[in-house]
């Protein structure tokens, strides 16, 4: 079976082909103009996306050596995320779906970070508990069967990916966050300055973030920092800290996870998943315990259609769970347990 699948949630636009579940192609189209603004500007994402969304798919098609006659079904994105940005892959998809009389499945774009790792040779086994990070979701979920999930624990205030876009900008290193601290972290001292580990009561499963923040911000005010005349080997050093204090939590509460539940998977998923320093400390400290962490290659962390195609067939070809074309998007969409 032939599967379109497109993501539009956010300012990436993509597709993807996917048949009988491997991929085929992926396409990725991001949105540059939005690092000027240190963020995301929703009326330019759904802009950008009207432009993009045919030719995207097309290209899609192109690599895939595959015509739109051929395609069985099609994936979308229906949240959460940008409202106008997810009524342009909606409408494209039903669209697609009517002129071709197939079905459409929609999908969770947390369900998609939730899979990504099955786009991999090396795929992890059910049961596994999976670590989804991202800029706006930090979560433990325990995974027992395919669409068969129990959330553990969340974050109660920023996300993780948040937590690094904030920090990024109080140290004038722009937007997106992650990738540039995690890169200056590499020639920093994780143990210059002692940042707080919020592990909260006993052996929750749920993060903040927020005070780590609050600190670095104090720390900046403290030593009277001038974003426009940075020190470097500072700026290495309070990176190097604060990625430390952010990976110990993630670390320590989803080995805690795995131990209790006795699983040998581990997924970690989302832009965060990228991170080098997190991806380094989990798989040591998932061999301490005799498991194996997996981690979908850093084009599947970030946001990608190619996920949401694999979430889709767990959904349809397992559970034949489709959607009807009255499908709207739903930005503040839930992953349902």
């Amino acid at each position: 079976m032939n599967l379109l699948a497109i993501e539009s949630s956010c300012d990436e636009c993509s597709a993807a082909v996917l048949k009988d579940g491997d991929l085929k192609s992926v396409v990725i189209s991001s949105q540059l103009i939005h690092s000027e603004y240190g963020g995301v500007v929703p009326e330019l994402a759904s802009r950008a996306h009207m432009e993009l969304i045919v030719p995207v798919v097309e290209e899609s098609l192109k690599k895939a050596s595959t015509s739109k006659d051929e395609i069985d079904s099609v994936a979308v994105t229906y949240g959460p995320g940008l409202a106008g940005s997810l009524i342009v892959g909606i409408s494209f998809a039903k669209a697609f779906a009517s002129s071709r009389g197939i079905p459409v499945v929609g999908v969770n774009h947390m369900e998609g970070h939730l899979y990504s790792a099955f786009l991999e040779e090396d795929k992890p086994e059910f049961p596994f508990v999976a670590l989804v990070v991202s800029g706006g979701h930090s979560m433990l979920i325990h995974v027992r069967a395919p669409f068969t999930h129990e959330l553990l624990g969340q974050t109660r205030d920023d996300a993780a990916g948040e937590a690094f876009d904030k920090v990024a900008k109080l140290l004038g290193l722009g937007y997106p966050g992650g990738p540039v601290i995690d890169k200056m972290a590499r020639e920093g001292d994780p143990k210059a300055f002692k940042f707080p580990r919020a592990f909260m009561d006993g052996d929750s499963f749920e993060f903040s973030f927020s005070g780590i923040k609050t600190s670095v911000l104090y720390l900046l005010k403290e030593l009277k920092y001038d974003p426009g005349k940075p020190d470097e080997k500072l700026v290495r050093d309070i990176c190097a800290s604060f990625q430390a204090a952010v990976i110990d939590v993630l670390v320590a509460k989803t080995i805690n996870a795995a131990r209790k539940f006795g699983v040998r998977s581990i997924v970690v998923a989302g832009g965060v998943a990228a991170n080098r320093g997190l991806r380094t400390s989990l798989q040591a400290s998932a061999e301490t315990i005799g498991a194996k962490a997996f981690f979908p290659r850093p084009l599947y962390c970030t946001d990608n259609a190619a996920m949401i195609g694999i979430a889709a067939h767990f959904k349809y070809l397992k559970s034949g769970m489709v959607t009807d074309l009255t499908l709207k998007p739903t930005p503040n969409l839930a992953l349902s347990f």
